[in-house]
């Protein structure tokens, strides 16, 4: 409209400047109506192209147009617009920003929603819990880590009662066998709830109740019982005639570094002078089954069932899981060589490092299935021992008997049988028991060798184990049980004896 009205004044000058021409009101005011366009700006000029401004004076504040008459006496002008027009771009980029912000605000909003929803559900999530809780402190029941172990100590009395009964139960077993699987999956359950929810602890002494009572029931039933096993011979005592038989395994407890430290050795430290010393030593290897840097000492079982009051020690480096405690001192196969260590328990100082004449290191002969054990220690009731392999045995197992002071070897002895088809081995009163792998699920004591007679023969001793490789066995002459390194998992065995001494031939 106020380009039209600039028209209309620029109209009313060029009237007022030709008296040749004249214009109504009513034209006037259709001028001033009329909207104005690029074409209706065109110049309006006399024949012989007469300025405007020669037929008359023009204001300084409109001096921005031109005008004439035409010899029809048309007036005819030219009005140039300001420079300063509407900043339509500007508006259009207002309006896009404006039109983000709006969507950024519904989404936001839209969380906001989604944010309310969610606390209302924890909200609800939090007054169950709440009502949980206070039904548990009403009841007065407290579940503690202490709660598991006694669960797993009752399933592994259970466990004890049903391989008691198996021996001395004449006929059929299947019921017994059905409780065993029974109590092999409720201590896989009270494993897997330790990781869970604890408050159904409750609901697992139910289980273990109904499994005793089954058990009474079958103790009650049991008929025609054959003789009980004889007592074993004394603690560390060889008067009897050998290792017959082998009870299950008894799983005691994952090694304390995890699951991915397969590979190791652990048992109980042996001392003659005091073989009732319960020191226990837990050594997994790093995770690349080679290096030993780290071991753990417990001054009792159930301190190594709880994972309490327990010293942590670092060497650098022992290799393979030929490792042994005897009389306060750990011996291990030093890295990357022959040499064996003497390490002392008490103060973690390297008191003997000595290497083992002729002996093949290093992956040449070691056990099948096991890398890094060539050279493997054990102990008996009778003295610290080595078992490993050289180039002059072509690679069958030798067996050294050790000075447990300066490690020099007393006495040595070649056997005829080939080291790397061996899973493991362990010494019991002077006679080395060889084991091989069956399948994942049981090993076999198939070979012995005896080094007071220098008899050596064959056995066939099944052995069960729970996972699928054995990385060490070691025996402990006080107890009498094989401490086993399964997997990561540790595991305890009795060994069972002939009861009449084996005669020499």
């Amino acid at each position: 409209m106020s380009y039209s009205l600039l028209f209309l004044l620029a109209l009313l000058f060029c009237l007022g400047s030709a008296s040749e021409t004249t214009m109504t009101s009513a034209q006037i005011l259709e001028l001033a109506t009329t909207p104005t366009s690029p074409q209706s700006t065109a110049a309006w000029l006399r024949p012989g192209g007469t300025s405007w401004t020669e037929g008359g004076t023009v204001s300084q504040s409109l001096s921005n147009f031109t005008g004439s008459v035409d010899s029809h006496g048309t007036c005819q002008c030219s009005v140039s617009l300001p420079d300063t027009t509407f900043p339509a771009d500007r508006v259009e980029r207002l309006e896009f920003k404006a039109h983000v912000l709006s969507q950024k605000f519904e989404r936001e909003f839209s969380k906001v929603k989604e944010y309310v929803q969610l606390i209302s559900v924890y909200e609800k999530k939090l007054l169950n819990l709440t009502v949980r809780v206070e039904v548990m402190e009403k009841d007065s029941i407290s579940y503690t880590e202490l709660d598991f172990e006694l669960i797993k100590l009752e399933v592994r009395e259970m466990h004890r009662l049903v391989i008691q009964l198996k021996e001395n139960f004449a006929g059929s077993t299947d019921i017994i066998d059905m409780l065993e699987v029974e109590i092999r999956n409720m201590t896989l359950l009270v494993e897997k709830l330790e990781t869970l929810d604890q408050n159904n602890v409750l609901s697992i002494r139910r289980q273990i109740s109904a499994l005793k009572t089954k058990l009474k029931e079958c103790e009650a039933s049991k008929s025609d019982l054959v003789p009980a096993t004889p007592p074993p011979p004394a603690p560390g005592s060889c008067s009897h005639g050998g290792v017959v038989n082998i009870s299950a395994p008894s799983m005691v407890q994952l090694n304390w570094r995890g699951f991915s430290y397969k590979y190791g050795a652990w048992g109980r430290d042996y001392s003659p002078q005091h073989p009732e010393r319960t020191l226990y030593w837990v050594a997994p290897l790093n995770t690349d089954a080679r290096v030993l840097e780290y071991y753990r000492l417990y001054d009792s079982l159930d301190n190594l069932l709880i994972y309490s009051h327990f010293r942590n020690n670092r060497i650098v480096y022992g290799q393979g899981g030929g490792t042994v405690a005897f009389n306060n001192n750990l011996y291990v196969n030093w890295y990357n060589g022959r040499n064996i260590a003497k390490i002392n328990l008490t103060t973690n100082a390297i008191e003997v490092n000595q290497p083992l004449p002729l002996a093949a290191y290093n992956n040449r002969f070691s056990y099948a299935n096991v890398n890094w054990q060539d050279i493997d220690l054990a102990v008996d009731e009778q003295a610290l021992w080595v078992i490993y392999a050289t180039e002059a045995s072509t690679g069958n197992i030798v067996i050294s008997k050790l000075n447990d002071t300066t490690l020099q070897v007393i006495s040595t002895w070649v056997t005829k049988q080939y080291k790397p088809s061996v899973s493991n081995a362990f010494m019991v009163c002077g006679v080395l028991y060889a084991t091989r792998t069956l399948n994942t699920k049981t090993e076999e004591i198939f070979y012995y060798y005896d080094t007071n007679t220098e008899r050596e023969g064959n056995l066939a001793i099944t052995m069960r184990k729970m996972q699928e490789r054995i990385q060490s066995i070691n025996y402990h002459p006080f107890d009498q049980k094989l401490y086993v390194y399964n997997d990561g998992y540790l595991l305890n065995y009795d060994l069972v004896f002939l009861q009449k001494p084996r005669q020499p031939v």
